[in-house]
């Protein structure tokens, strides 16, 4: 390009580009690049003038040259496609009037922080340093597909929308490669977000970020990867976060967020492995919650925050908080499809046990067998009631012991009142009704009280029901004492 094509404005950025100089449009530090559409030709710059000065400026010897400009408006198609830029660009706080497209290209580093662009094409783009699109507004859709950044990815406070009817993802970011952080806290979306496969060496950090794309995939990240952390204090997601076969060794921090996806799939984080899960002080979740299959070391649930609908098929966890009553945490189990999982109980029994509250692990326990006695037939929920009434499924002993004596006052009483005649007068021990009723209430014991006696009328069917109750008791002591020495 000849020098002396060259618009005044474009002479300037030509001239300071050798040196690395940076060229400021602006009339004020807190111009917004929104307004772009209204500057005029004095400060216009050709996107085939930026693109000659990347692939074949001028140089001097002795400096570094680069391209900074702030505040200029774009015109016609920056079009970078394959190309190697050995120049630092940044084209900060600038009006785009048609779509860069950077696809293929291998930079050194590029800097459009504050820009208005109608869109982004960077597929498969290469960059040495890192990506800086921080309060970029975008009018389309952002294809960073397949994108190879050796630094960090700046995404904060950027706006992406995309034109009614766009089906494409707004920010799309699949098989992504980031070597340092991806921070997009605050940023704002209006469509999907796809993070497919993406690998993310140090955190994605949406703090305060704002997605919505209500009914919709609002962020879908199956299989991506991350060096540290997922922080997303404040988020605001209003459609359904897909987090399938993710990996995060560290957090992920969901603390203070508001997760909306009514009659759909609120968050799904199955078959995950993740250091931590926070999910506390927000409001409650509109949607499914699935965490199936996930392994999990650390879980910090509060179980005001869970849906109506739950699925944690078998879901590992080492430890769970915040330390709650086992009534707050059993309803969880229970919303899953009305299924029974006994691997639910399981892991919740262990937490609360690591926890040292033993009590807590047996209620959960007797909760897993009332459970499990709703999916038996007629005869099998009939024995279990049996069980549960005399001794709560071996969980509570002492319920057997009060059954017995109330038997025994019964008994001892009935026959106090009205002595059963001996059978053989001149033989008959001395008679006592209490050992009487011991004899008919307990199978092993004798006292040789029951053999010589024979009640008659009412009191024989009195007898008769204290011997069947007695086995009916034993029985289900026999068999709750059996669970729980075998549990231990």
């Amino acid at each position: 390009m000849e020098i002396n094509d060259l618009t005044p404005a474009e002479l300037r950025v030509w001239q300071a580009f050798p040196r690395g100089e940076a060229v400021d449009f602006r009339s004020a530090q807190d111009e917004s690049a929104a307004d772009g559409a209204d500057w005029g030709p004095q400060r216009s710059l050709r996107a085939a003038v930026l693109r000659a000065l990347l692939l074949d400026g001028p140089v001097v010897g002795g400096e570094v040259a680069a391209l900074k400009v702030a505040g200029a408006r774009i015109t016609g198609a920056l079009d970078l496609r394959y190309a190697t830029v050995e120049s630092v660009a940044r084209l900060s706080q600038c009006r785009f009037d048609d779509l860069p497209d950077l696809s293929g290209a291998q930079l050194k580093y590029l800097n459009l922080s504050g820009s208005d662009l109608p869109g982004l094409a960077g597929a498969r783009i290469r960059v040495d340093g890192g990506l800086r699109l921080a309060k970029c507004r975008f009018r389309g859709p952002v294809r960073l597909g397949g994108a190879q950044i050796a630094g960090a990815l700046y995404l904060e406070d950027a706006e992406i929308t995309a034109p009614e009817g766009t089906e494409d993802p707004v920010l799309q970011l699949h098989q992504v490669t980031v070597g340092e952080d991806l921070c997009a806290s605050r940023l704002r979306t209006r469509g999907e977000v796809r993070l497919n496969g993406a690998t993310v060496s140090g955190s994605l950090r949406l703090e305060g970020a704002e997605l919505r794309h209500p009914g919709e995939f609002v962020l879908s990240a199956e299989a991506m990867e991350v060096g540290a952390n997922v922080l997303g204090r404040r988020l605001s997601a209003h459609g359904r976060i897909d987090l399938r076969g993710a990996r995060v060794p560290g957090r992920l921090d969901l603390l203070h967020s508001r997760l909306s996806n009514p009659g759909g799939t609120a968050i799904r984080a199955s078959s995950c492995v993740i250091g931590e899960v926070w999910l506390r002080r927000g409001p409650r979740m509109e949607g499914m919650l699935n965490l199936r299959r996930s392994q999990i070391e650390h879980l910090n649930l509060a179980p005001e925050m869970l849906p109506d609908q739950v699925r944690l098929l078998d879901l590992t966890y080492t430890s769970l908080t915040p330390h709650v009553p086992p009534e707050q945490r059993l309803p969880m189990l229970e919303r899953d499809e009305d299924t029974f999982d006994p691997h639910g109980y399981e892991q919740l029994t262990a937490a609360y046990r690591r926890t040292g509250d033993d009590h807590a692990a047996r209620l959960v326990q007797l909760a897993k067998q009332r459970r499990h006695r709703t999916t038996l037939p007629w005869y099998g929920r009939l024995w279990g009631h049996v069980q549960d009434a005399t001794v709560g499924y071996g969980f509570r002993p002492m319920r057997a012991l009060g059954w017995l004596l109330s038997l025994l006052a019964v008994g001892s009483v009935a026959f106090a009142l009205h002595q059963p005649p001996a059978l053989k007068a001149d033989e008959a021990p001395h008679f006592n009704p209490v050992f009487y009723t011991l004899d008919l209430l307990l199978p092993v014991i004798s006292f040789g009280q029951e053999p010589a006696f024979a009640p008659e009328g009412p009191q024989q069917a009195l007898a008769y029901a204290l011997v069947l109750l007695g086995w009916i008791l034993a029985t289900t002591v026999i068999a709750g004492v059996t669970r729980t020495v075998s549990r231990q």
